[in-house]
């Protein structure tokens, strides 16, 4: 099961920031939002889907409070993780929401409105000889599996060479779009390691029987995504913040159970590390 309590229905808008919308986003009273569309509960606690098929999560609640901070809605328009982004830089999307880690190459095409900090961790099958992974190295011998167009391919990738550096044998990578036959194969002995966020694999860890939590690699912040130059990045960074200033934030965090993940503050483009 998941929580179910109201954080958003008591959020206010601030006529000051509906104000610093594009007047023609004024006018309409929308936002069109790309995302993927969430499936089952695999995707929690980000987004999944209740029993009655609404979706549900910590980024569906952060995005409605935004949404009322900012006096508008969102016309949700769903894509597949990697078009997404280009579905923003081609003005299909006014913004996008898919837990986008803000990296150099992605910011050199969009700006990020950062709302959260994730993680690049390991998940593994309870079979699996080793209980921590906090390195590449950790790796080496392993088939590992992960998402295509991700920050989690292009650390693999950038990491090929160090099983070979370290002496041991290469790490396979198997890429899917979704979660179900990593979840298939953690549990059938095809995929002996899964590389993903970790506010998800901390969650898959305590709901999927037969997986545990090995660690994690590194931090990324996490944001909203719009097409480069375009005033929605402050303004929703300014619904952040004020949802931070009025202790919304912390409430809807609070709900999805993922304490250490918040941002102190909401930025336009923070300083990428890789």
């Amino acid at each position: 099961m998941f929580p179910t309590q109201d954080v958003v229905s008591s959020v206010q808008t601030d006529p000051a920031l509906h104000a610093e919308l594009p007047k023609a986003v004024q006018s309409r009273g929308t936002l069109v939002l790309g995302t993927s569309q969430a499936i089952g509960t695999s995707g929690l606690p980000h987004a999944g889907q209740a029993p009655d098929g609404s979706t549900v999560g910590l980024d569906v609640d952060l995005r409605n409070a935004v949404a009322k901070v900012l006096g508008v809605s969102w016309d949700i328009q769903y894509g597949t993780f990697p078009t997404v982004i280009p579905g923003v830089q081609n003005g299909k999307f006014d913004v996008g929401q898919d837990n986008f880690g803000a990296t150099k190459a992605r910011e050199q095409v969009v700006d990020f409105a950062t709302y959260l900090n994730d993680g690049q961790s390991f998940l593994g099958s309870k079979e699996l000889a080793t209980d921590s992974v906090t390195s590449l190295t950790g790796l080496c011998g392993f088939n590992v599996a992960t998402s295509p167009g991700s920050t989690f391919q292009q650390i693999l990738t950038a990491g090929a060479s160090t099983c070979a550096v370290a002496g041991k044998s290469p790490y396979h990578v198997q890429y899917f779009a979704d979660t179900a036959p990593i979840f298939l194969g953690l549990a059938n002995g095809k995929v002996d390691i899964y590389f993903g966020p970790t506010l998800s694999l901390k969650y898959d860890a305590l709901h999927l029987p037969g997986t545990k939590y090995l660690g994690q690699i590194s931090s990324t912040p996490v944001g909203f995504v719009t097409a480069k130059g375009s005033p929605l990045a402050k303004a929703i960074s300014d619904a952040v913040n004020k949802l931070i200033a009025t202790g919304d934030y912390a409430k809807i965090f609070a709900k999805w159970g993922v304490p250490g993940t918040e941002v102190s503050t909401s930025v336009v483009n923070p300083t990428a590390t890789f």
